[in-house]
């Protein structure tokens, strides 16, 4: 399944991670990635951008599982 975020929203995209646990998402103006585990994984080409909001995405995952608890 893959999913498209027209927008990008930290916490939207760290919801959807979270919940659906493995599969791929798409934001539009910063590019594909994929998920597994709940957390994002690197994409295939590395830009700095990309790397920006696989570290935000996957740091409000952190958050979101600290909440839990």
């Amino acid at each position: 399944m893959l999913r498209v975020f027209k927008k990008y929203r930290p916490n939207q995209v760290a919801r959807y991670v979270k919940s659906y646990f493995r599969g791929r998402l798409f934001i539009i103006g910063v590019g594909a990635f994929e998920f597994d585990c709940g957390r994002l994984l690197p994409p295939k080409k590395h830009d700095t951008k990309a790397l920006n909001v696989l570290s935000e995405v996957n740091r409000e995952i952190q958050l979101l599982s600290a909440e839990a608890f």
